[in-house]
């Protein structure tokens, strides 16, 4: 009779932490998807300022979601609730997932302005008009909230 090799015992070893990973997972539910479901409801709830009531759907979908425009709009739902920290976590979680979300690079860019970090806010500006030009809505509604916070502030170039 043969002894196992160092192989054999590895391969053995790796099957059983493979089993262990699969049925500690399957415990756990389902993994996360990526696909988006219809946020057309929240995203209205969100927008008429039922932010509290919006809240803890978002949360809860966020748990088994992981998609740039559901992190975009809990830092948005976050930010208008004053929860800044929280709504920062959820802008960067966008912009992970999305480097290019124009919508949470804007939005971003705003929280920076309550937060008095105006040259982060301008390079959100930067990046927004390198993405999309001048004339894309979130440049131009950046370009706004930042020259209404900082008037004489000179446009980032």
């Amino acid at each position: 009779m043969r002894c196992p090799t160092r192989r054999t015992a590895r391969a053995a070893a790796f099957a059983a932490l493979l089993a262990a990973a699969l049925s500690c997972a399957h415990a756990a539910g389902p993994p996360p998807s990526s696909d988006l479901p219809d946020l057309a409801p929240l995203r209205a709830q969100v927008y008429a300022g039922e932010y509290a009531r919006a809240w803890p759907r978002l949360t809860a979908l966020a748990r088994t979601v992981h998609h740039a425009e559901l992190y975009n709009l809990l830092g948005y739902t976050a930010r208008q609730m004053r929860r800044l920290d929280e709504a920062a976590h959820w802008y960067r979680e966008a912009l992970l997932y999305d480097p290019e979300h124009r919508g949470a690079l804007e939005y971003q860019g705003e929280l920076f302005l309550a937060l008095g970090d105006v040259a982060a806010a301008q390079r959100n500006l930067r990046y927004l008009e390198l993405l999309c030009g001048t004339g894309c809505r979130e440049y131009r509604l950046l370009r706004q909230a930042l020259d209404a916070a900082v008037p004489s502030a000179p446009a980032a170039r």
